[in-house]
């Protein structure tokens, strides 16, 4: 397989209502991206589309409804959907296009558009559970994340207080990033007193539902040291498909995750997370699912990730900055995009161009991991220079 790069990038604002259909927020990131490195459409040979659920742009096939929009008019394009993991999954099939030597250039396109919806996106996920074992009780994604917040607080004895410092940092943290949707400066008791949704989950605990995309230009080794003096490389790639009854599986632990790093880490000869990657973008759509993923990801034993935060390790500043970007919870949280915005701030950070969110140093590898579909994908993607 050959070596792959990141060329570019572009992202739209993340906003609660886009006046901007989904065709036109897409062309808007792709066309930024493309313009970050010098390139146009007539050098992309082929691009790769992911979104999630049709209902969230309220159209059918909605693949092909983005893929003009995409740059994908007359070009090979494939759409990919594994939920909340697309983000992360979409480069990952952006990688295996250009790494098996059928393409050069590719344009990966992530998008999505919340407000389409109707009555509200968490009218879609009533229709994804089992009919017959799960369905009947009404499910939501809010009140199945309380009880997994609450199995994990349980088993670790981890505090409401502790998880807050997430919402708390990753909101703050956004405040720096010009397309966040909830930059703010709140406290650990905003997060507390705020309306709780589903015990033990607060409003604050939650990323916020947003419309948005980002995109990113995928290069071979060849273009990407012809177009680019400053390539960020694809140093490894993750995967991983747990079962969709989540009822089978003890809550405390995202395994999904684990075996997605493990395949990411075997490919980046990376033995030490915590020693050999320098900045983190894990999957943060409530504030706990940040130490839970954290934990997945290997960077500390289960039930440690709270006191990394208590302790500041993971601040901007700190010793393994997670989040730098704000994150779902500060950035927001239009579902694939969501998760591409994370690959995009890597390639920033690792270049230098992340402005006032840039961590001090200069960070060589870091790692985005995104989660999704029925709670059990994990898509993990390493980058370094």
């Amino acid at each position: 397989m050959g070596k792959v790069a990141v060329v570019g990038a572009g992202m739209t604002r993340f906003v609660r209502r886009a006046q901007e259909t989904g065709k036109e927020l897409s062309y808007l990131a792709a066309r930024m991206a493309l313009d970050s490195c010098g390139l146009t459409l007539k050098d992309v040979d082929a691009v790769v589309v992911g979104s999630a659920p049709d209902a969230f742009d309220g159209v059918h096939m909605k693949g092909e409804y983005l893929a003009d929009g995409s740059g994908g008019w007359q070009k090979p394009t494939l759409r990919c959907f594994v939920g909340g993991a697309t983000g992360v999954f979409a480069p990952i099939v952006g990688w295996y296009h250009v790494a098996s030597g059928q393409f050069d250039t590719v344009l990966v396109v992530c998008e999505e558009k919340m407000s389409s919806c109707h009555p509200h996106p968490q009218g879609a996920f009533l229709t994804i559970f089992d009919h017959t074992t799960e369905r009947a009780l009404g499910p939501n994604l809010l009140w199945i994340f309380a009880l997994e917040m609450n199995r994990y607080m349980t088993v670790h004895g981890i505090t409401k207080e502790e998880i807050a410092l997430v919402a708390v940092k990753n909101k703050k943290n956004a405040l720096d990033h010009p397309c966040a949707h909830l930059g703010s400066e709140i406290t650990v008791d905003d997060v507390l007193n705020s309306e709780v949704m589903a015990w033990p989950v607060n409003r604050l605990d939650v990323s916020p539902a947003s419309d948005g995309a980002a995109a990113i230009v995928m290069c071979s080794e060849r273009v990407a040291k012809r177009v680019s003096d400053r390539p960020v490389w694809v140093e490894g790639v993750g995967w991983h498909l747990d079962t969709a009854y989540w009822t089978n599986r003890d809550l405390y632990y995202p395994r999904y995750v684990e075996y997605a790093a493990r395949m990411a880490y075997d490919m980046a000869g990376i033995k030490e997370p915590r020693k050999e990657i320098n900045i983190v973008e894990p999957y943060d759509p409530f504030d706990y699912k940040e130490l839970h993923h954290l934990e997945g990801l290997l960077f500390c034993k289960p039930g440690e990730a709270a006191k990394l935060t208590v302790d500041g390790v993971t601040a901007r500043d700190g010793d393994l900055p997670v989040c730098p970007s704000g994150g779902l919870l500060g950035v927001g949280n239009p579902i694939a995009a969501a998760g591409l915005m994370k690959v995009c701030e890597l390639f920033w950070q690792l270049r230098g161009e992340a402005g006032r969110r840039q961590v001090p140093g200069q960070p060589r590898r870091g790692l985005a991991q995104a989660w999704g579909d029925l709670m059990q994908v994990g898509t993990v993607v390493i980058l370094g220079i």
